[in-house]
């Protein structure tokens, strides 16, 4: 795995002229397109001449003093679910492939450009969005950085190539998408840094839904402080960061219903390991009981949210061409085929409260910790063989993420394992709103973990 630079180092880089735009832009675009690496594989579109075009142009904004953001001129790339001018939005499919190109730039598109960031392609991803695993039968699994002996393990899901295309240098941030931890899954999995901001923040329009309900944007990063540059960003806010809180006298919550289930061995010591470090540097740690976390399968014993939106947008597209979808993708969204309106509506009224008695046994804390995902990555040929170990690794991995999508909260993930070890995520959620808090306190948190003052 190599070394991911932050933003703010590649920034002053540009600003000391030790580098232009368009020399990142090429490595980027180099690395990309090497036939040994990942990049055919990481990305279903490689932008590549309007990527030099627009870093052409942010040289020479810079030469003549102006610099937009502290995105100007870094490789960005964006999930295969947003729309750019004149790009078919294809969401990992092949059924959208010959789809008209998009007409406009969503929001935030406009927004990244406007910010002077180069966008070098499209990332791959789970077909529309809907497994948490990141397999691709159309494209290609891009392979985790951590191990890609023989078939490799798989990078999380859905934003695959957006991990992927961080971790090998084909751009220094990704911009994701989360209905269910699909920018926190792929950054646990493959040793980033992932934000999921609360739902409204940031504009959804213009990115092909999986659930309207849940679906969110956020990037995946080096660091904390390049997550919230780009939230900012994408939210139309100044981007600045949030100034860091300290982690002595903050009052984390660890649940113990559900998300403690199942952890392998890696994932446990890990995650007691950075209890221990954040204990050590003055956190206040409890462990609760959150029983509301229990009740989710009762809440959904009808469909889910997911399901009953997955199925509403691609119910004609199903019926007419489902023998091209991604067999288990398919599957899925039938599913939502049997949820009546009635029970769509009453699953919209038991969130509201489902949410309200959540908040309230969070009021008393800063924020909650847990891991994000329950067991490091499994091997692509074994999930590939196997849909009991598919849909029972689908299951595992995305449980502790949806909790805070379902809550309509914000959450970062963190890595949390040591060198040498397999990526391990850790968790830091807080309720719907809370995002500057959320990332001022990751900040600490990021420096406890990496044990720097």
């Amino acid at each position: 795995m190599m070394n991911v630079p932050t933003l703010e180092h590649l920034a002053a880089d540009l600003a000391a002229g030790h580098t232009t735009a368009l020399r990142l832009t090429e490595a980027a675009l180099a690395r990309a397109q090497d036939p040994a690496g990942e990049g055919a594989r990481a990305f279903t579109l490689l932008d590549a001449e309007r990527a030099r075009a627009a870093a052409q142009a942010s040289d020479t904004l810079r030469a003549a003093g102006i610099v937009r953001s502290p995105l100007e001129g870094i490789p960005v790339s964006v999930k295969d679910l947003l729309d750019v001018a004149g790009q078919v939005t294809t969401s990992g499919s092949v059924v959208l492939k010959n789809a008209p190109p998009a007409e406009r730039n969503a929001p935030v598109i406009d927004r990244l450009i406007a910010a002077g960031a180069v966008i070098v392609g499209r990332t791959n991803m789970t077909e529309f969005a809907f497994s948490g695993l990141g397999l691709n039968p159309h494209y290609g699994t891009p392979r985790n950085p951590w191990d890609r002996a023989g078939g490799g393990r798989i990078p999380g899901g859905s934003s695959s190539g957006a991990a992927v295309s961080v971790t090998d240098g084909m751009a220094a941030a990704a911009i994701g998408s989360d209905t269910g931890g699909s920018v926190r899954i792929p950054s646990a999995l493959c040793g980033l840094t992932g934000f999921k901001p609360t739902q409204r923040r940031v504009p959804t329009e213009g990115a092909l839904p999986l659930s309207t309900s849940l679906d969110s944007i956020g990037p995946l990063a080096a660091s904390v402080r390049c997550c919230a540059i780009v939230d900012a960003i994408l939210a139309g806010e100044p981007p600045t960061v949030p100034a860091p809180r300290e982690v002595a006298g903050a009052r984390l919550a660890i649940p113990e219903t559900l998300v403690l289930n199942d952890m392998d061995s890696a994932v446990a010591a890990a995650f007691e390991r950075a209890c221990a470090l954040l204990r050590a540097a003055g956190a206040r740690l409890s462990r609760i009981a959150m029983t509301e976390f229990a009740e989710l399968g009762r809440l959904h014993a009808r469909g889910t949210l997911a399901g009953a939106e997955a199925w509403a947008w691609h119910r004609q597209l199903l019926t007419a061409r489902g023998n091209e979808y991604d067999p288990r993708v398919g599957l899925r969204m039938h599913g939502g085929e049997a949820m009546g309106a009635a029970d769509y509506i009453d699953l919209l009224a038991a969130r509201q409260r489902w949410i309200a008695q959540v908040q309230a046994r969070m009021a008393p804390f800063d924020a909650l910790l847990m891991p994000t995902v329950p067991i490091v990555a499994p091997r692509i040929d074994d999930l590939v063989a196997s849909d009991e170990a598919y849909f029972a690794a689908n299951g595992l991995i995305l449980r502790n993420p949806t909790l805070i999508n379902f809550l309509d909260g914000c959450a970062l993930s963190l890595p949390c394992h040591q060198a040498g070890e397999p990526p391990v995520g850790l968790m830091l959620a807080a309720a719907s709103g809370r995002d500057h808090d959320v990332l001022a306190l990751g900040q600490g948190v990021e420096q406890v973990l990496r044990g720097t003052p």
